[in-house]
């Protein structure tokens, strides 16, 4: 609950910092940057993300593991979780946009930053209330579920007050019971105000019978949305002739973009390792 609100902190501390006019300056504000990154990821991660951390990269690992939403297509079972490869990407583009002191290009990544590593935070709170709910869990899944639904249930409040007090009712401490189902249509009803969907999320999985929990689904998207193809919502097979209309259309349009920019003279594109290792006082 605390590291999650401390690495928007120090997001919010970088757009606070950037300075339009003086890149030397910038560096003030990169360091914020790199503090955010540092204490999403801790210090056991190791340089590829691959090691047994204990902070947030760490918990999407787990998570992902449990909702079969790792690996760079979010449809594995072991690995890096996808979030941790999204976050990625928008730590990088942060980076490089207080850099090249492009402050008004920060607050989307932000943003949408605060909205990925929400999804460990909901993927906890369906995991224990399906413990509690359907497989008996007794006081450590309800304790847990707690935790992890105090730490989103202001998102869900600021989408829709009547959906986060359904959660909060079934997940506080001392609930009277708890309601899976419940819980995972309060979400699901407020995914795309809170900034994700389905297949970010996924589904709660059985490696033993290699299928979903029963009523622990993924939500099944209709629609696929332009951004990146890594985020692709998971109804895709439905219509594969629309979809490959929809991939086609952000290729021209990124494509564009990037021509645009290299005829202006400026690239605003991600510069791939200039993470810098810091000291966190």
């Amino acid at each position: 609950m605390n590291v999650y609100m401390y690495v928007l902190r120090e997001f919010e501390d970088a757009i606070d910092e950037c300075i339009y006019d003086e890149v030397d300056q910038n560096y003030v504000a990169a360091h914020a940057w790199d503090k955010g990154v540092a204490f999403y990821t801790g210090s056991l991660e190791g340089t590829t993300g691959a090691g047994s951390g204990k902070l947030l990269h760490a918990l999407a690992d787990k998570r992902c593991a449990n909702y079969k939403t790792c690996g760079n297509n979010g449809d594995e079972v072991e690995g890096i979780s996808k979030i941790n490869y999204l976050l990625g990407d928008q730590f990088i583009l942060g980076q490089n946009a207080l850099l090249t002191y492009n402050c008004g290009a920060i607050r989307p990544y932000v943003d949408r930053i605060a909205d990925l590593m929400s999804v460990p935070m909901i993927q906890g709170t369906l995991r224990y209330a399906y413990k509690v709910d359907v497989q008996g869990g007794d006081e450590k899944e309800k304790a847990e579920g707690a935790v992890f639904m105090a730490a989103v249930i202001p998102r869900v409040h600021d989408c829709n007050p009547a959906d986060a007090a359904i959660i909060y009712e079934n997940m506080k401490i001392g609930a009277a019971s708890t309601d899976h189902a419940k819980v995972k249509k309060a979400f699901e009803r407020n995914y795309d105000c809170m900034g994700v969907n389905g297949a970010l999320v996924g589904g709660l999985f059985n490696r033993a019978t290699n299928a979903y929990y029963v009523g622990a689904e993924p939500k099944q998207e209709s629609s696929v949305a332009c951004g990146s193809s890594n985020e692709l919502a998971i109804g895709l097979g439905s219509d594969a002739a629309a979809v490959a209309l929809v991939l086609a259309l952000c290729v021209i349009i990124i494509g564009g973009v990037f021509y645009i920019l290299m005829r202006s003279g400026r690239s605003s594109l991600p510069l791939y390792g200039q993470i810098h290792p810091i000291e966190v006082k």
